[in-house]
């Protein structure tokens, strides 16, 4: 059987201080295929990408965090990437855990696995502060009422996706917000695709991105959003062209 190619994708911006970190920590075995989208940085990240061998592609304008995505998988998928797995590049997630995420996806279990700080564990001792996880409890909790499929986490910015998964849902068609995160876990769902998740830490420090509290309300009320939307489609009271599978 051919050896499926996967593909390690970093949506960066401003990652200059942490990016050789989190590459350090990337298993050998994952390091031959790379891509750094650089949403316009005002550092080095770059630059310094260039000179760790990554493919770079640069945004001569800030699109955000979905749109960075967005280009993220459009370039892995047209390189032939069988899986993709999306690590932020600020250090903030373990790497080498890796080899855990991909399995399921290499085993036919799972077209998308996440990884989740709830089954890793004391994720208020790994720092995250105590609105952004009561946050994640209840919207995790409400998310997981309407798709009717049980998640522990969302929200996690640690994931895996197969090329089928890629294939089957319109993520070109969402937000270039911070809500991307929360549109492709829908559209999967609505399209009967298989999840799992694998338990990870996360580190909280000064150079590790994260939205702060007003930010996060925002981001709040657009899962909510994502979620009406969800219940409508399904229910048939309205359509939505963003839950329908791609027909090309």
């Amino acid at each position: 059987m051919k050896a499926k190619k996967i593909f390690i994708v970093l949506p960066a911006y401003n990652a200059a201080k942490t990016l050789m970190r989190t590459l350090d920590e990337i298993p050998q075995e994952f390091k031959k295929n790379i891509i750094l989208v650089d949403d316009a940085s005002k550092d080095e990240t770059a630059e310094m990408a260039r000179k760790a061998g990554l493919t770079v592609f640069v945004h001569p304008r800030n699109r955000g965090y979905g749109g960075n995505q967005k280009t993220c998988y459009t370039e892995a998928l047209a390189a032939g990437a069988d899986l993709v797995v999306m690590l932020h590049p600020d250090h903030q997630y373990d790497a080498s855990v890796i080899p855990h995420m991909v399995q399921p996806i290499l085993d036919d279990k799972a077209d998308a696995v996440f990884g989740s700080r709830m089954l890793g564990g004391r994720p208020l001792e790994g720092g995250m502060p105590w609105w952004k996880y009561a946050a994640n409890v209840l919207l995790t909790a409400a998310a997981n009422l309407v798709f009717r499929r049980y998640l522990t986490e969302i929200h996690s910015g640690f994931r895996a996706y197969s090329r089928r998964y890629l294939e089957t849902v319109r993520f070109t068609e969402n937000s270039d917000d911070f809500v991307f995160d929360t549109e492709i876990i829908a559209q999967g769902m609505m399209n009967h695709l298989m999840f799992q998740e694998v338990p990870i830490v996360t580190r909280y420090f000064a150079e590790a991105s994260s939205i702060n509290f007003w930010r996060s309300v925002i981001y709040g009320f657009g899962v909510l959003a994502v979620l009406f939307k969800f219940w409508l489609h399904r229910m048939g009271l309205v359509r939505f062209r963003a839950f329908e599978p791609k027909t090309e």
